[in-house]
């Protein structure tokens, strides 16, 4: 008996797909409101940007907005730390906060049924925390541990010797977004009470929700939570601006580690920002293209090829004014300076252009994985986010993707030559009487040793 023929299934190219939009909403006391209805996604996602610059913070107090950050879900006036902790855990909420470079932002994750309940205790920690001393404390001894832990860490101290070598001394991107451990020791409680007086208010604040709201009110639940929030002062604008670079910024440091087997290294030079006048969209791909990936020109070179590296990943930094594009990662000891000259020569040949297969590998992996990275009610609500926060179109990701498809190899080469400004700031940390001398042969910039 003859099995029948089945014909071959046709595929066809997937259908174009943007990023979801919000409804916007506009809570009692201002705080703007987008929320996503993603249904089947049970567990809801809350994100609160509130916009507080690092750059506010007292000099010599730096580390302070770190501080309150980390107390926000450590006792409120209505809740002590302890009943907190056991009314998130019994309802399964997660909250956390954190600071960026012009905003505190509080993340929420709770199960559908207790939306009502989480954000009455995100409203709490956000406007009545308590900042108990003994918390206080703990929390500073937390961050000076810390410190030390990301000091032992070679890639954090490869990023934090690279910001304080790129940007200009004076502000304060050069130094530690959690402040540096002479700061943060000197942090008081009557410190971290004064800056959140000063700085966390609901003007200017936006909330995002995300994930399934059948049958839930979710404007009357913002608005008689933290849209019932007052304070009595007012929120000191977060305008942006430009992160100036050191004038001596193109040269080398080595950060002494001695008897290391790998050495770690970081390099990067300036970039546009995501409002760049010709488009956000080729600087991606291009990120994707010259490091993103096992087969980008990076690890074909340093990992296929030579076997230096597991992998060495390349992107684009943007802040609220500019960007670096920055290459970074590890490899043996005894390969810093061949890494070191075929990444200059990697770079440097960047500038003759892209073809048209790289364009399409780069263009295809981010279009068409977009829709699996924005697939669940977290990674919506914290795009969404992103983009209120940096004051962004709520389109500019269905547009940016959008914009992806119709790049050509033309349009990568233009927008790196004109973009990347080849002037680079290379950290190495590793054992630097291993390579110091050929390093400086290589040109690269001026060689500064300096301590682990």
């Amino acid at each position: 008996m003859s099995t029948p023929t089945v014909p071959r299934p046709q595929v066809t190219a997937p259908g174009e797909w943007s990023f979801p939009q919000p409804r916007e909403l506009t809570l009692p006391n201002g705080i703007g409101a987008l929320v996503h209805d993603v249904p089947g996604q049970y567990v809801i996602s809350v994100r609160l940007t509130v916009p507080v610059a690092l750059r506010h913070e007292p000099g010599s107090k730096e580390g302070v907005a770190w501080v309150m950050a980390r107390l926000l879900d450590e006792g409120t006036r209505t809740h002590g730390q302890r009943e907190l902790s056991e009314l998130l855990e019994r309802r399964g909420i997660a909250l956390g906060a954190g600071m960026s470079e012009a905003s505190l932002g509080v993340d929420l994750d709770v199960p559908q049924r207790f939306l009502g309940q989480a954000l009455e205790l995100l409203t709490e920690c956000v406007s009545e925390p308590v900042f108990e001393q003994t918390e206080v404390s703990r929390i500073v001894r937390t961050r000076l541990a810390e410190i030390e832990q990301e000091r032992a860490s070679a890639g954090r101290r490869a990023f934090k010797e690279w910001a304080r070598t790129y940007y200009d001394p004076t502000i304060r991107a050069s130094r530690p977004g959690g402040g540096q451990a002479e700061t943060v020791a000197d942090v008081t409680r009557q410190d971290v009470v004064d800056f959140h007086a000063a700085h966390v208010h609901p003007e200017g604040t936006t909330v995002v929700v995300a994930g399934d709201l059948t049958g839930i009110d979710v404007e009357e639940l913002l608005g008689s939570t933290l849209g019932a929030w007052t304070t009595s002062g007012r929120a000191r604008p977060v305008d942006r601006e430009p992160a100036p670079r050191a004038a001596d910024a193109a040269r080398v440091v080595l950060v002494d580690r001695p008897g290391s087997v790998q050495s770690e290294i970081l390099i990067g030079a300036p970039g546009p920002d995501r409002r760049v006048e010709s488009g956000w969209a080729p600087f991606p791909v291009l990120a994707y293209v010259m490091g993103g990936a096992p087969n980008a020109r990076i690890d074909q070179v340093l990992r296929e090829e030579k076997g230096y590296t597991y992998g060495i990943r390349s992107g684009f930094r943007p802040r609220q004014v500019g960007s670096a594009f920055t290459v970074a990662g590890s490899v043996r000891a005894d390969s810093t300076v061949d890494s070191l000259r075929l990444l200059e020569e990697i770079l440097a040949g960047a500038q003759e252009g892209f073809t048209e297969e790289e364009t399409r590998a780069g263009v295809d992996f981010m279009t068409l994985t977009a829709p699996g990275r924005y697939d669940t009610a977290d990674a919506i609500a914290d795009e969404t986010a992103g983009l209120a926060g940096d004051e962004l179109p709520l389109t500019f990701t269905s547009d940016t993707i959008a914009a992806m498809r119709r790049l050509t190899a033309d349009d990568l080469s233009r927008a790196w030559r004109e973009q990347v400004t080849h002037e680079w700031t290379v950290v190495v940390v590793g054992d630097a009487s291993l390579y110091k001398d050929e390093v400086t042969e290589l040109g690269l910039g001026p060689v500064t040793v300096v301590p682990n």
